[in-house]
């Protein structure tokens, strides 16, 4: 046998071997791909989610140590861990807006038809001692002692600017706040005194030498962060100058709680203020204009002020006043 018949030989024996082998193996190959349940050859098949850009990375949620930014849309602070605080910021339950005898910065000017104008001011403080609560100052949560006082002096607006008189006012609150409600427990003392240059010029001026040391429970409700409705009472145990045990308070505000920036926002707010010794009647004060508040929750107001009623200036308390104006108002 020649070499090229050899070969001619060699090539059919590999062909007929690979057709032996190879057209078997495909045909079992083909029988189980139409065996395979279809969800496994769809799962097995690329798709355009492989081909996706990897998102970036979520950054982990702040831990204890590391307290969530408060919000002022919502009640939420059950993320924020309670803790005791020296010296908080914020205040759990903070002062009536339209309310006359809250320790706050503060001045208006008025018109009565009676006494002409009048220059009312509020030289005051809130602030807070102890907490134990959440640690934001915006829109806190918790148990806190405050400690409060102003002094209310009234001047004339006339050539001398006499200062005729002064109420005085010092107290230590105990408040708490959990969601929507807030409340308040405080013992407080009042008292009135005249300027010495307004008895020098009025001696038939009748000194009454107003003075209350008492007790106030109060609640206020948000059915928003926005609106607060609220009401308290207080009643006295050391009394003079005619003054009587009970009084009463409450009122609705208007008030945006986020910080509002430079352009601000606008507010409402009134107030009734009933006392005993003016046989349960008393005063309506209505404040509205435009306010902005500070990351801190301190808050600055500007614009009109009403005042209809028994006079807030204890040494005046039989008077009745008409009081109408504008004002700048600080609160804590």
């Amino acid at each position: 046998m020649d070499n090229s018949r050899f070969a001619r030989n060699t090539c059919y024996v590999s062909v007929l071997l690979a057709e032996a082998v190879i057209v078997p193996c495909s045909s079992l190959a083909l029988a189980q791909t139409e065996a395979m349940p279809a969800t496994l050859l769809d799962s097995a098949a690329p798709s355009e989610a492989d081909f996706a850009p990897v998102p970036p990375r979520t950054p982990p949620a702040p831990s204890a140590s590391q307290p969530v930014a408060p919000t002022a849309d919502s009640y939420a602070n059950d993320r924020e861990p309670w803790t005791w605080q020296l010296l908080p910021d914020g205040l759990l339950y903070r002062a009536y807006l339209a309310g006359d005898r809250e320790s706050r910065f503060g001045t208006e000017f008025v018109h009565d038809k009676n006494l002409g104008p009048l220059w009312d001011i509020a030289l005051g403080g809130h602030v807070g001692l102890i907490r134990y609560g959440t640690p934001n100052a915006l829109d806190p949560e918790g148990w806190q002692v405050d400690m409060e006082g102003a002094a209310f002096p009234r001047m004339t607006l006339d050539d001398n600017r006499n200062m005729v008189a002064t109420d005085y006012r010092f107290g230590v609150p105990l408040t708490t706040r959990q969601g929507p409600w807030e409340w308040k427990i405080a013992c407080y003392h009042l008292s009135s005194h005249f300027g010495d240059q307004y008895l020098y010029e009025h001696p038939d001026v009748d000194r009454i030498h107003y003075s209350r040391t008492g007790f106030v429970a109060g609640g206020a409700f948000r059915p928003s962060p926005d609106w607060r409705f609220y009401a308290e009472a207080g009643w006295a145990f050391a009394l003079g100058g005619g003054a009587e045990p009970w009084e009463f308070q409450f009122g609705a505000e208007y008030s945006p709680a986020r910080p509002t920036g430079w352009e601000g926002a606008p507010f409402m707010a009134v107030n009734g203020h009933l006392r005993q010794e003016n046989n349960y009647g008393g005063n309506l004060t209505v404040e509205a204009g435009w306010q902005w508040r500070g990351r801190t929750g301190h808050l600055f107001r500007t614009g009109l002020y009403y005042f209809n009623g028994m006079s807030d200036q204890t040494e005046f308390f039989k008077n009745s006043e008409q009081l109408l104006g504008g004002g700048v108002w600080f609160d804590y």
